[in-house]
């Protein structure tokens, strides 16, 4: 079975935005909703009393009440200090609980696999990754599944029965990329016919869900980034996450949007014009198995621009030129993409150092204001804040979205 849309389950972003309140039901027969709402709400606005969250869903003060109230019976919520210095009783904020629920994310990526656990909170509590040189879905699902294993065996007892799911992201339409002059693309082939997430599933008792990698990415940003936060985040914003390759997420109304087939914002395919003036798409230019070929071309060592740990051993004068054909190529991809889309912001980040990332970001904004087209506002372009771990935490988010958040159906755009 090939992965289509049918296949894939999609993150959402956080469920209101702009300050309005999003309506809870006083129904009865909605108290899943409306539990979800009220954790949604905090995850997004941080730890707030009742009175707060019954303003903010249109509650009741009881309804209110009988919900954070099972909340806390179940582990999710708990009370935080309390708050002084107003007339009356002091108010009691509830905040998420971090042992309230844990998550698997799996990033199955070209040049290895990366396995995290996080909780509730979205902090990373034990992470694994495997380097390989043929991606295959054999040896991606045996490291699964013996990570998995090993994570669980780690857990305490009460803890294990809080796994809410497991959620894979990965680059969709793998056989797309299988070149014949490139030994190590050969075993890309094996995924046309592959379901990953049922091949895993069969192990275990809790949901497994799919993901393009780079929308679950941009999906951690919304649920567990500075973005999630509520401090001025932008309701629609493009991201690009570069990587080995190039790929991107589309957030529409505070909202993932995926499209049919879940490949929606596949950026590194955008056609663009290089700095030599030749034809190309923004992957040529733009990823990391580029700048592993200018160091390898130039007699430099490329082994540093997969580290995770520190800055990059890398040598500066090819790093330089790479980050200003990148900056060249992101800032007309992002114009191509503002022609079609009035963002309010672009977001940048990667697989590599904060001060690479920043970098990059500071030189996109420079190239955007030489590339201008009339009719068109340029938008403000700045860096994420997930960086190394966005894929697989995102992957993580797709269990806690499904499972925690408000009712994807109602949200979801796609």
């Amino acid at each position: 079975m090939s992965f289509d849309a049918h296949t894939t389950s999609v993150l959402q972003g956080a469920p209101f935005g702009g300050g309005g309140a999003v309506r809870g039901s006083n129904q009865t027969g909605v108290r899943a909703y409306n539990e979800r709402l009220v954790l949604s709400i905090i995850r997004q606005g941080g730890p707030m009393p009742k009175a707060e969250i019954a303003r903010l869903t249109g509650l009741s003060g009881q309804a209110v009440s009988v919900i954070m109230r099972a909340l806390e019976n179940d582990g999710l919520l708990a009370k935080c200090d309390p708050v002084r210095g107003k007339v009356g009783q002091p108010s009691v904020p509830m905040g998420l609980v971090a042992d309230g629920a844990f998550f698997l994310g799996l990033k199955v990526g070209r040049r290895g696999s990366e396995l995290l656990l996080s909780d509730f909170l979205g902090e990373v509590r034990a992470y694994r990754r495997q380097a390989h040189d043929h991606l295959t879905p054999d040896n991606a699902v045996a490291f699964a599944n013996e990570t998995i294993r090993g994570f669980l065996a780690n857990l305490p007892v009460a803890n294990v029965a809080r796994i809410a799911g497991l959620g894979i992201a990965l680059p969709f339409r793998m056989w797309d990329w299988v070149d014949d002059a490139k030994p190590a693309t050969a075993g890309l082939a094996a995924w046309r016919t592959c379901n990953i997430a049922s091949e895993i599933g069969a192990a275990w008792d809790f949901p497994v869900y799919l993901c393009n990698d780079a929308s679950a990415a941009c999906g951690a940003e919304l649920v567990f980034g500075v973005q999630s936060s509520g401090r001025g985040a932008p309701r629609d914003f493009l991201y690009f996450y570069i990587g080995y390759f190039v790929g991107g997420g589309l957030v529409l109304d505070d909202m993932l949007y995926s499209g049919k087939s879940g490949n929606t914002a596949a950026l590194g395919s955008v056609p663009i014009i290089s700095q030599s003036g030749a034809r190309c798409q923004l992957v040529d230019v733009a990823s990391l198995v580029t700048l592993e070929e200018m160091l390898r071309e130039a007699g430099c060592d490329s082994a540093g621009v997969w580290e995770r740990q520190g800055g990059w051993v890398a040598d500066e004068a090819v790093l330089e030129v790479w980050l200003d054909q990148a900056a060249h190529g992101l800032a007309q991809a992002i114009v191509a993409s503002t022609c079609l889309i009035d963002f309010t912001s672009v977001l940048i980040d990667g697989s590599m150092p904060q001060e690479v990332r920043d970098a990059l970001v500071m030189r996109t904004q420079c190239a955007l204001t030489a590339v201008t087209v009339p009719g068109i506002e340029h938008p403000e372009v700045g860096a994420g804040t997930i960086g190394f771990d966005a894929k697989a935490l995102g992957a993580a988010s797709l269990p806690l979205s499904d499972r925690f958040l408000v009712n994807r159906d109602a949200f979801l755009k796609g």
